[in-house]
């Protein structure tokens, strides 16, 4: 792969996630702190209505307005929709981005811890994880390769290398002093990590590694109308990332049922009921451990 030389850092998309929307502002009066020799960085402040709203969104979700399709399409023009246009043309456009490697940092009121989330597995990205785990051991790495990245519809697919830092858990429209810090640490060791691969003086990397890959996400129980039924088992609640075997116990229904897990496969979940995502009633996604080899 050729070598990173612009990179973008964004916060706020989302705009009452507050770690990265803050660490943003710091940077921005302190850019020698995200500056590195091998590459340019710049800053971006991706939905500052939302933010001033204390809003997650004003009309909707500004991470999910970027594949290539809607970018390109006029008729898409509410605020997010335009506000995606809008960024496309400062950091992309996605195709044929000027922009090399995107950073976009989220917050989730899921216990998470500092998570990874990578959307693609070539070699630069599996590098990545390795020595963004090697210098914060207690991070977590998901792959959510599933989708090409011209397919993603993520800010950080703009570009043709991205990722996503999301760090939990953290309440909507606060601050959490150690979410913010694990935000910023993680993202200094991405731009180290990309300073040294172009300088192709990375250190010694494990020969493999733990990580996650995404498989599905399961919606709250409902009943024929639609209407919210059950809520997510305290078994599960605050669990992210530990497994959940056939027949534990996953949703609690208000009758006092209990809906088990039926899966043919050893799930960890995570985006555990997640506050953002109640309007689409998801409650978790889900993933497979995966053994990742450099």
């Amino acid at each position: 792969m050729k070598s990173i030389n612009s990179v973008a850092v964004v916060g706020g998309t989302h705009g009452n996630e507050f770690s990265g929307i803050y660490l943003v502002r710091q940077w921005q009066q302190h850019p020698q702190r995200i500056t590195r020799d091998t590459f340019t960085t710049q800053t971006l402040f991706a939905n500052p209505k939302a933010h001033e709203e204390n809003k997650r969104y004003v009309d909707s979700d500004l991470n999910r307005q970027f594949s290539v399709e809607d970018l390109a399409n006029p008729a898409l023009a509410n605020y997010e929709q335009s506000r995606a246009k809008v960024m496309n043309n400062v950091l992309g456009p996605k195709g044929n981005a000027k922009t090399d490697f995107i950073i976009d940092l989220h917050n989730t009121t899921s216990n998470m811890g500092p998570t990874l989330i990578v959307l693609q597995s070539d070699d630069f990205n599996i590098r990545m994880g390795a020595y963004v785990k090697a210098k914060m051991p207690e991070a977590v790495v998901i792959f959510e390769d599933q989708t090409p990245l011209a397919e993603h519809k993520f800010v950080s697919s703009i570009a043709a290398q991205g990722v996503i830092v999301e760090i939990g858990p953290q309440p909507q429209s606060v601050l959490r002093q150690d979410v913010l810090d694990w935000m910023e640490i993680m993202t200094m060791h991405i731009l180290d990590y990309v300073d040294l691969y172009n300088q192709g003086s990375l250190p010694e990397l494990p020969a493999s590694y733990e990580a996650f890959r995404y498989t599905e996400t399961l919606k709250l129980p409902e009943n024929a109308q639609g209407e919210r039924i059950g809520m997510v088992h305290r078994f599960v609640q605050d669990n992210d990332f530990k497994p959940l075997h056939q027949g534990d116990p996953i949703f609690k229904l208000f009758n006092g049922e209990e809906i088990c897990w039926d899966g043919h496969y050893e799930a960890y979940p995570h985006f555990i009921n997640e506050a953002a995502y109640y309007d689409n009633n998801l409650a978790m996604s889900l993933a497979e451990k995966i053994t990742v080899q450099l």
